[in-house]
């Protein structure tokens, strides 16, 4: 039985650090992926992306107070892993509010107007070519949010992938340690333990009887 739960102790310490290697392995190459496919767009913050120049210029526009902004500079650096992506997306979100004076994509009109309200209605829009003229504000927000929406997902790209690595950590570490609980017999006193539970020996029971006076 001892030999048994040893040899047991030994394949399943092998298969969580095999686990763990391959967890590890993958994190590492995804890491990898979303940094060098950021770097590989060239992207650079630019000069107002920090927090006290974008509040400036959100002011200037007349955002909203209640807007959320950026708490990371990013202004001159490259865009080269998950944590700056995000923090550019955020900068973007600020920029297309104030192309859009503080107005969202649900909240602008279709169509771009001569007075620069713009309309929903197709017969009041501009015309061009006979057919009304898109909301210039509207079509930016929505390459904006195409653009975010991608630096974001290299965040939570390289957040999972973090994540990924600490559990091939643990893991790897998890069966280092069964290999040597196993390795040092700890689990010896299970087999005792065993026969306690089950049928007693006629040598156990007659232990137990008591001394006639």
């Amino acid at each position: 039985m001892r030999k048994v739960l040893q040899i047991g102790g030994f394949i399943a310490a092998a298969v969580l650090i095999v686990f763990g290697v391959v967890a590890i392995v993958m994190g590492v190459n995804g890491r990898n992926t979303v940094q060098n496919n950021l770097t590989q767009e060239h992207i650079v913050g630019s000069p107002d992306m920090t927090p006290a120049l974008i509040k400036a210029e959100a002011r200037k526009a007349g955002l909203s107070s209640t807007t959320s902004f950026p708490t990371v500079s990013v202004a001159g650096k490259a865009i080269d892993n998950g944590t700056k992506a995000r923090a550019f997306a955020s900068y973007m979100r600020i920029h297309a509010l104030e192309a859009s004076g503080g107005l969202t994509y649900s909240q602008m009109p279709r169509f771009a107007t001569q007075d620069g309200k713009g309309t929903n209605d197709p017969a009041k829009a501009l015309q061009a070519d006979g057919r009304p003229v898109d909301n210039a504000a509207r079509n930016l927000w929505v390459t904006e949010t195409a653009l975010s929406t991608a630096l974001n997902a290299s965040y939570m790209a390289e957040s999972l992938s973090l994540f990924g690595i600490l559990v091939g950590i643990a893991l790897l570490l998890s069966g280092i340690g069964f290999g040597i609980l196993a390795a040092g017999g700890t689990l010896r006193g299970v087999e005792p333990a065993a026969k306690f539970s089950g049928k007693r020996t006629p040598k156990d029971a007659a232990s137990l009887v008591l001394p006639t006076a």
